[in-house]
């Protein structure tokens, strides 16, 4: 492991620039929702940390960042409402996660992606979703006003690795490729793909994401009309639904709550529920393992 000497910083993100212009680069830095280091080399290995009464910043990239699991489980998990409300270029650069499992759906607005080996960039609309296999080179391009996006990951905190070497687009690989196991999938919305889930009420969209990432996890969208399935329990690490739209009942024994859009809701193994609806919801479902 490099060596590097430790800086302490008041703005991260003013100090990574400053040491841009004075010959290093950045390596890595951590985490993305909210950098508190940064790993750089140049005319020696150095380690820029945010001091710990310094304030908190906007995520990596200028991106807003909030929090759709209280206590992340521990640190097993993060799910992050990320936004960009003015739209434009995005200060992004081509980089990889250090990640188990990591996916993201476009709840609204648009934004241009590439990923490495998956050809030219493209936009991402409300309900499309890509699952990002661990190590998969890929960057941000731009995005429209009002971006919003949920991106899942495990675990919590994890090393964001910028790409000096490799420019995106790189052309289109093997489409079977894998990633630590894992293959790269992108899904994009369209209303006549749903089919009938075994939950009375519900019809879901499959994602094809047990079968890429070998069972570590399961990612739908499930739509629901009048939907008021039997109470029932899960032995899953994470059960986790954000409602997309509409408005959702997480039932309970010990009584109900109502979950609106653009919020989610966390199911702990164990637990007896169930999830009603009583108007057109959609929600998005993710699991783990699949």
């Amino acid at each position: 492991m490099t060596e590097r000497r430790v800086i302490s910083v008041t703005d991260l993100s003013a100090a990574i620039d400053e040491h841009e212009a004075a010959g290093f680069r950045l390596i890595t830095i951590s985490p993305a929702d909210d950098p508190r280091r940064a790993d750089m080399d140049g005319p020696e290995a150095i380690r820029l940390e945010r001091s710990a009464d310094a304030p908190a910043a906007a995520g990596r990239a200028g991106m807003v960042y909030r929090d759709l699991i209280p206590g992340r489980l521990g640190g097993a998990f993060i799910a992050s409402h990320i936004s960009i409300p003015t739209g434009g270029p995005v200060p992004d650069y081509v980089h990889h996660h250090d990640v188990g499992f990591q996916m993201i759906f476009c709840h609204a607005g648009w934004v241009t992606v590439v990923y490495e080996d998956q050809g030219d960039p493209f936009v991402m609309r409300p309900g499309d979703c890509v699952i990002q296999p661990p190590g998969i080179r890929h960057r941000v391009l731009e995005s429209g006003d009002g971006l919003e996006v949920v991106e899942i990951g495990a675990p919590a905190e994890h090393d964001t690795h910028r790409e000096h070497d490799l420019e995106l687009p790189n052309g289109v690989g093997d489409l079977g490729r894998e990633w630590r196991g894992q293959r790269f999938v992108r899904h994009e919305y369209a209303d006549d793909k749903w089919i009938e889930s075994p939950n009375a009420g519900w019809e879901l969209q499959h994602f094809g994401v047990e079968e890429a990432s070998g069972g570590v996890a399961a990612v739908r969208l499930a739509r629901a009309i009048d939907a008021a399935p039997p109470l029932r329990t899960h032995d899953l690490e994470l059960f986790f639904g954000f409602v997309r739209s509409g408005e959702l009942e997480y039932i309970r024994p010990s009584g109900r709550a109502t979950i609106a859009a653009g919020e989610a809701v966390v199911v702990p193994a164990g637990e007896e529920f169930a999830l009603g609806a009583r108007m057109p919801t959609e929600m998005l479902v993710v699991t783990l393992p699949g």
